[in-house]
């Protein structure tokens, strides 16, 4: 990687990121395509300031995780109307000194669900009131799935619920629950907690599907558990993938480079999980 006063700067926002693969994914993305351009990560709880760092500097694209997805909203010129609907961004883009808010996680969700199930008539538990919870919820209720959401915190959850006109109930209430399509939003289950799952194994029932967007390990416990009960399971690292390369596109307005960034990404996990 040439790195000069030319090259082109792009990151991730949020706290704590020691687990983000995403620059190990977008600078793969940047070597295949011969962009002088490097992604770095930025840890940070201040949306405002984050987003006063990118006027400053000239930062041309970010990602924004978690606790900043909903937070930088009101920092931003702009916001796509998806995103806007959802009321969180995971991408800006600056646009010569204009900053617009997009949400590609609803997207790359969508795309690694429906690469494995059709989504027709299906009854669908969310768990998770986040930034991304919100994205899948929007994007699966505008396929006309029946939603229902689950949270830890009543207030976060009933709240996300009423957004998107759903069913409300606490994660102790999920064993008498039965849905087509489960999906696990939270960090629980991310390296280096891989033994944990707040899922009833007693729910995991063929033919439910099942997606963890936990990608590091790519398959977490509750895939495990799914997948020995005979549940149909997809891997969050499908719509990390996704979600990275619809950043690219916009970031650049170039084609990303699918193969690249996945062989990059499952080299990390698997060196990963070797040096473990």
């Amino acid at each position: 990687m040439k790195i000069d006063q030319n090259t082109t700067l792009f990151g991730v926002v949020g706290f704590p990121l020691g687990h983000t693969l995403s620059p190990v994914m977008h600078n793969a993305a940047f070597e295949a395509t011969g962009l002088n351009a490097v992604y770095l990560a930025f840890p940070t709880k201040d949306p405002e300031g984050c987003v006063r760092g990118m006027r400053a500097f000239g930062i041309r694209g970010l990602s924004v995780t978690l606790p900043l997805k909903s937070a930088v909203l009101p920092f931003l010129d702009e916001v796509d109307p998806l995103a806007k609907k959802i009321g969180a961004v995971n991408t800006v883009v600056n646009h010569r000194g204009r900053l617009v808010g997009y949400n590609t996680d609803a997207s790359g969700a969508l795309k690694a669900i429906e690469e494995r199930t059709t989504l027709a008539n299906k009854r669908c538990l969310i768990l998770g009131a986040g930034g991304s919870a919100r994205a899948i919820g929007f994007i699966l209720r505008e396929k006309g799935v029946a939603l229902c959401v689950a949270n830890r915190s009543p207030r976060r959850g009933k709240d996300l619920a009423l957004s998107l006109q759903c069913p409300y109930i606490g994660l102790d209430e999920m064993e008498g629950r039965s849905a087509d399509l489960l999906v696990q939003t939270t960090p629980v289950g991310m390296a280096p907690h891989v033994e944990e799952s707040i899922v009833p194994e007693s729910i995991l029932r063929p033919p439910m599907v099942v997606m963890d967007i936990v990608y590091n390990p790519v398959e977490t416990k509750l895939l495990r558990m799914a997948r020995a009960r005979g549940c149909l399971t997809v891997s969050g690292l499908g719509m990390f993938l996704y979600q990275g390369a619809e950043q690219f596109n916009l970031w650049t307005g170039m084609e990303p480079p699918m193969k690249a960034m996945t062989l990059a990404v499952e080299k990390a996990l698997r060196e990963a999980h070797e040096g473990n």
